[in-house]
C-alpha cells in the first residue's frame, strides 16, 4: 500500500508554465527544506515529503509579474482511490476566506453603506452586539472586527459532521441550539488589543447580510461581489459543492485516514466552509495587488486596498496578516485550517508575486512550511518571512 501511495503521489498536472516559470518548478519541487539555510544535501523532494507527512494531496499556484505563472497538483484527492488532485480540485480552505469576506465588507464601505469607525450596532438589523460595560465604554466598529481588535469572543469553531443539524447565523451568534459554540460577546474593551476572533467575522457576515437584498443568500452575495469579478470560477461558500461539476478533495487525519463524512460542514462562513482552489485564490490575490498598485481591478479602489493592507494592530491588516522584510518585500498572508485541511496564501504587492498552497490533511502545515521556504528562496523573497 505504501508503494502504491508513493507512486500515486508522483502524479502531477502542469496547467501553465510556459516561459520562465518552468525553470523554477523543478527547483521548488526538489528544494524543500526544514531550515532556511543549509547545505544542498538537506534539500528534499515534494513527493517524498508528502509521504513523510502523510499528506495525500497538494495543490500550488504561483504568482509572478501579477499573473499566475504556473500551477501544479500532486497526489490524491482521497486516500485509497486513484482520484488524483488536479489544479482545479476544490479544497476546504478555512480562514483564508476572511480575506474574501473583508473585501465584500470594504466594498460596502466604499459605497457609503457602512463605515469603518461607527458603532456597528447602528448598522446591524437582525441582531445586535450585546451591550455591556466594555461596549458602553467603547463601541465595536467594523475596523476592529476586521482587524481582530474588537474584544469579541470565539477564536475558532468546531464544525459539524454530516449527520449533525446545522444552526443558522443567528443561532450561532446567540449560542442557541443546535449551535455547538457559546454566544458571541465582547469581553474586553474594544480597540485595546489584538485577539484573533472568528466570532468577530460572524458579526461581519451579519452586517453584510443585513445590507444586501434579504432574499440573497450569503454565498450568492460573495459570488456576485467577489468571485465573479475576481474570476474565481470554481469557488463557493456552499456547504457541498456540485460534485458533478467539480472534483472535491477529501479531508484526512494525520494518520492518513479520511475525515468522518470526508469533510465537516461550517455554517460559520469565512471560518471553514470556503471551497476554492489555488488558481481561483491566486486570481483574487492578483486583484487585491492590482488595487494596491493603483492598477485597474474589479474589487477595490487603491485607497481602500491600502487601508486594507495597512497595519491596524500588531501584524494585522483588514482580512490579511502583514509582514515586511524591507525594500519591496512587504507581504500579506493568511493561514487556513479546518478538519482535514490546511491552506496558505501569500502575496507581495510591490513585487507582483505570491503563492497559494492547499493540502488535504491535518498534517499539511509542516509540508506547507517546507514548500514556502523553497518558493521563497527560489523567487528571492528571502528569509524574514514569518513562516
Amino acid at each position: 500500500m505504501r508503494g502504491i501511495l508513493l507512486l500515486l503521489t508522483i502524479i502531477f498536472v502542469l496547467v501553465t508554465g510556459c516561459g520562465p516559470g518552468t525553470n523554477h518548478i523543478s527547483k521548488i519541487e526538489n528544494g524543500l527544506r526544514t531550515e532556511w539555510r543549509g547545505p544542498a544535501s538537506k534539500k528534499m523532494n515534494i513527493t517524498d515529503r508528502m509521504a513523510y507527512h502523510h499528506v495525500p494531496g497538494v495543490s500550488i499556484a504561483m504568482i509572478n509579474d501579477n499573473r499566475i505563472e504556473w500551477s501544479r497538483a500532486y497526489g490524491l484527492a482521497a486516500n485509497g482511490t486513484l482520484d488524483s488532485v488536479s489544479p482545479s480540485t476544490l479544497f476546504q480552505s478555512g480562514s483564508i476566506g476572511k480575506s474574501v469576506m473583508a473585501t465584500a465588507a470594504l466594498q460596502l464601505v466604499e459605497q457609503g453603506i457602512l463605515s469603518l469607525d461607527t458603532d456597528v450596532n447602528q448598522y446591524l438589523e437582525s441582531w445586535k452586539v450585546p451591550e455591556n460595560s466594555f461596549t458602553r465604554r467603547t463601541p465595536v466598529t467594523l475596523r476592529q472586527l476586521l482587524s481582530h481588535t474588537a474584544g469579541v469572543t470565539l477564536p475558532g469553531v468546531i464544525g459539524y459532521q454530516s449527520t449533525d443539524s446545522l444552526p443558522d447565523l443567528l443561532q450561532i451568534l446567540n449560542g442557541s441550539p443546535p449551535a455547538n459554540t457559546p454566544p458571541i460577546v465582547v469581553d474586553r474593551v474594544p480597540g485595546t488589543e489584538f485577539r484573533y476572533s472568528g466570532g468577530g467575522y460572524m458579526i461581519v457576515q451579519q452586517l453584510i447580510m443585513d445590507h444586501i437584498t434579504p432574499l440573497t443568500s450569503f454565498p450568492q452575495i460573495i459570488q456576485e461581489r467577489v468571485f465573479n469579478p475576481a474570476l474565481m470560477t470554481e469557488s463557493t461558500f456552499e456547504h457541498s459543492p456540485d460534485q458533478e461539476k467539480n472534483k472535491i478533495a477529501h479531508g484526512h487525519r494525520e494518520s492518513g485516514e479520511a475525515v468522518e463524512g470526508n469533510w465537516y460542514r461550517y455554517p460559520e462562513m469565512g471560518m471553514g466552509v470556503f471551497w476554492t482552489n489555488p488558481s481561483d485564490m491566486a486570481n483574487f490575490i492578483i486583484q487585491i495587488m492590482h488595487a494596491y498598485q493603483g492598477r485597474p481591478n474589479q474589487l477595490l479602489s487603491e485607497e481602500m486596498a491600502r487601508t486594507m493592507l495597512a497595519y491596524h494592530a500588531e501584524d494585522q491588516g483588514l482580512g490579511f496578516k502583514l509582514g515586511d522584510d524591507g525594500k519591496d518585500r512587504f507581504y500579506m498572508y493568511h493561514r487556513g485550517a479546518v478538519e482535514g485541511f490546511q491552506t496558505f496564501i501569500i502575496g507581495y504587492p510591490l513585487r507582483g508575486q505570491g503563492a497559494v498552497i492547499m493540502t488535504n490533511s491535518d498534517n499539511g502545515w509542516p509540508l506547507i512550511q517546507e514548500i514556502v521556504k523553497s518558493i521563497s528562496i527560489e523567487y528571492r523573497w528571502i528569509a524574514g518571512i514569518y513562516i
